[in-house]
């Protein structure tokens, strides 16, 4: 996987990252989701790395990048806190301005870093979410029994840790592991085996369901927008567009707005990358 890229880790002050650098051109960021690691960008990052430099990461808190002590407010693992990250390791890199892709967890790290960095973000792609307050927001029982893990991972430490560190293999990529390239899924399987990554997935989590929330919330009630143009894809065959209208959503948050759902599941990455890389070729052209 990532035939010509250079693996590095980047000290970015509060954290330190691993990355895979690749390609010339235009800078283009790309996050990962939860409970993944940036080797999910493994089928589309060396295609984009023909036309841009590619930098795909590992948030704080997972793969291997470091897991910085958390606060009882979770403010070291707020999206805000990860978006700190990454503007230091672009610049680490001598990128002051980016084009940047979030899948997940990273999409919601992604258009946070757009609206507390706007001089910083060229053009924003978010992969298969809303805005974390539009999902809070949303929550009802049909979402409690299916983005269960919202509110499980959530809960007060150490109770969700301990049930998960008695068998991680079965409580993470439980279904169809096929979709996954063998050495993907052991870099995830490898992270999340570790106790103080499950912590550090459990912190995000609890920042999701406080900060991370009232961040979005302070955002809106401010009119604070995405200043750059959005591109939103979504998995068909789930469930984000049958509760949401998608790029409707996406327009409350930002001026110029477009996507579109692709015929797969939740790892749209690896489940559909042809017609991903497809939409961020022409998107970021």
């Amino acid at each position: 996987m990532f035939d010509g890229f250079e693996l590095t880790t980047i000290d970015a002050g509060e954290a330190t990252i691993r990355l895979r650098r690749g390609g010339g051109g235009p800078p283009l960021l790309l996050l990962h989701g939860h409970p993944q690691t940036h080797a999910m960008w493994h089928a589309v990052a060396p295609r984009l790395a023909n036309e841009h430099t590619v930098v795909a990461a590992d948030l704080r808190g997972y793969g291997e990048s470091s897991k910085p002590p958390t606060t009882p407010d979770h403010e070291p693992y707020s999206k805000r806190a990860m978006a700190r990250d990454m503007v230091a390791v672009m610049g680490e890199l001598g990128f002051e301005r980016f084009g940047v892709c979030g899948h997940d967890r990273g999409g919601r790290c992604a258009y946070r870093l757009a609206l507390d960095h706007p001089d910083r973000v060229s053009k924003l792609a978010v992969l298969d979410i809303v805005p974390t307050a539009e999902m809070w927001r949303r929550a009802d029982k049909e979402l409690g029994l299916v983005d269960w893990h919202w509110f499980f991972l959530a809960q007060p430490h150490p109770f969700p840790e301990r049930l998960i560190s008695a068998s991680p293999d079965e409580f993470y990529f439980r279904g169809d592991r096929s979709r996954f390239h063998p050495e993907a899924l052991a870099d995830y399987l490898r992270s999340v085996r570790d106790p103080d990554t499950i912590h550090a997935m459990c912190e995000d989590y609890r920042a999701g369901a406080t900060i991370d929330h009232e961040l979005d919330e302070e955002d809106r009630a401010a009119g604070r927008r995405i200043a750059c143009p959005v591109l939103a894809l979504w998995a068909g065959r789930d469930e984000l567009g049958r509760w949401f209208d998608v790029l409707q959503v996406w327009r409350r948050w930002a001026g110029d707005v477009r996507g579109r759902a692709i015929d797969c599941g939740h790892f749209l990455a690896e489940e559909a990358p042809h017609e991903v890389y497809a939409e961020l070729r022409s998107f970021f052209a």
